[in-house]
């Protein structure tokens, strides 16, 4: 005797988690910032089942630095930073959880 599988079952189970435009353009520009300044080199973008994950690495053959990920509906909210297993930030604004690469300005005495 056969199985019926719905797909529709299926599909909801395996539903992808994407960046939005807005999104990654939010993290495309502080990314290019910062290799302009030569901090970061390399980048990767992840979509697994319920989490996309944009990843900032300082070399190209080493551990993420630091990673961005959405994850819609978590109590802690959809965005966190984590750099390596610490988790920086977390909140449902892209901005405010991004707000903790921004930098102090310093005057520079010559």
């Amino acid at each position: 005797m056969s199985n019926l599988y719905r797909l529709a079952d299926q599909k909801a189970r395996r539903r992808i988690v994407s960046f939005e435009r807005r999104e990654l353009t939010r993290l495309l520009n502080l990314y290019s910032m910062r290799v302009a300044s030569g901090e970061w080199r390399d980048y990767a973008i992840d979509f697994r089942p319920g989490m996309a994950v944009f990843s900032i690495f300082r070399h190209t053959a080493e551990q993420p630095v630091f990673a961005i990920a959405k994850v819609p509906g978590t109590a802690q909210g959809a965005y966190m930073v984590y750099n390596g297993p610490r988790k920086l930030a977390h909140g449902d604004d892209l901005e405010a959880v991004l707000a903790i690469f921004d930098r102090k300005l310093r005057l520079l005495l010559g």
